[in-house]
């Protein structure tokens, strides 16, 4: 694990009471920032638009510098960026955007198989009077256990994740620190989280034991705020295949969590989707996912 303090990490103008941080994997931050029609100019007329202070981004899929320059305009206009790029080029890939410069960053979470890969980052933030880490996850899709070897071989690294990973977040929890751990988990917990569950209980992201993992989470503490606020109602979902219907009828999964620790989940005030009010006005085949505190 990386843990390296951000160049002027001196934060002094912290916000006030109220705060909001969203999650969006951008499926390749390059495709996200272009234009695709008259209606749909991408992601950064939304990040101009939008009042939230911090954005954790998975799936940029660029090396740092591609990322800058597909971010230049943002960061012309005073947002901060912190990433980690994957050791594979073209996949993965973590960051996080935030009006306010982070205190510290630390990559990675103590992991010599996944630390290089680009699949976790946290900073810390001065938001609403006190220190609040917010993490960018992007946890590996896997696949239904076959006899192909490369599904065998994506099915046996998301369980290697999954048992590393873990205890770092019952760590976490049991610290008692405001922290929230966001991004593209790759699983959807419960029935209520994905449209056609039926269909997907032998698909990779609804499995019986990555269900069960989220629910252990859970279990020691950790507090799924959107749930918290929404209760038990379908979705609602922030993933859609680009195929077919999946949109129009949202047929989705709601796989795109923020985990808050006890202390920070009290603070929540609500969550929202930015679900597109079109198909042809998405800029990723996720939308994003906001979490405001007070």
């Amino acid at each position: 694990m990386t843990d390296s303090p951000a160049s002027g990490s001196s934060v002094s103008d912290s916000y006030g009471d109220s705060f909001a941080i969203t999650t969006v994997n951008v499926n390749g931050i390059r495709a996200a920032v272009k234009t695709r029609n008259e209606n749909n100019h991408g992601m950064l007329p939304w990040l101009a638009e939008h009042s939230t202070d911090v954005v954790l981004l998975q799936e940029v899929r660029a090396s740092e510098a591609l990322t800058r320059k597909a971010l230049a305009p943002a960061l012309d206009d005073g947002w901060h960026l912190v990433m980690t790029e994957s050791a594979v080029k073209g996949r993965s890939g973590v960051g996080i955007l935030s009006r306010i410069e982070p205190a510290a960053v630390r990559i990675g979470f103590g992991s010599d198989e996944f630390d290089s890969l680009g699949r976790y980052v946290e900073a810390d933030f001065d938001l609403g009077g006190s220190t609040v880490t917010a993490a960018s996850l992007y946890l590996p899709s896997g696949a239904a256990l076959t006899e192909d070897p490369k599904d065998v071989e994506k099915y046996e690294e998301k369980i290697r994740f999954l048992d590393e990973f873990g205890p770092y977040l019952d760590g976490i929890v049991a610290s008692g620190r405001q922290v929230v751990v966001a991004g593209d988990w790759n699983i959807a917990h419960t029935e209520r989280d994905i449209k056609n569950w039926k269909g997907n209980r032998k698909n990779s992201g609804f499995l019986p034991h990555e269900r069960e993992w989220v629910g252990t989470r859970i279990g020691s503490g950790w507090v799924d705020v959107a749930r918290r606020h929404h209760g038990d109602v379908d979705g609602p979902y922030a993933w859609w295949s680009w195929r077919g219907k999946a949109f129009d009828n949202d047929s989705g999964w709601r796989i795109d969590y923020h985990l808050a620790t006890p202390t920070l989940a009290d603070r929540l005030t609500r969550t929202w989707v930015d679900r597109p009010d079109a198909y042809d006005r998405r800029w990723s085949d996720h939308a994003p996912v906001t979490a405001e505190f007070a």
